[in-house]
């Protein structure tokens, strides 16, 4: 999936991918409110803990890959950035 919005995601799943797509695209703008949507959603205080470091992780190692222009492997689309290069 390309979008996490359109595999039918409910409940906790959906909370957790909403609170990982804003932690990616806006970390400026989390609050404790985003929290504690999670909480409510059912996570304790260490599944969010271990969300927010694969979510950052992720965004840090796919940051340094596009620093050094790493390659993707072939099973991989390419990155969106590609088509305009």
């Amino acid at each position: 999936m390309g979008d996490w919005r359109s595999a039918g995601f409910e409940g906790p799943d959906a909370a957790l991918c909403e609170y990982a797509e804003k932690l990616t695209s806006t970390p400026a703008e989390m609050t404790e409110g985003d929290v504690e949507g999670l909480r409510a959603a059912g996570f304790d205080d260490v599944a969010i803990h271990d969300a927010i470091q694969v979510t950052a992780y992720f965004n840090y190692i796919n940051r340094i890959a596009d620093a050094v222009d790493v390659e993707l492997e072939p099973e991989y689309p390419p990155h969106p950035r590609g088509a305009s290069q």
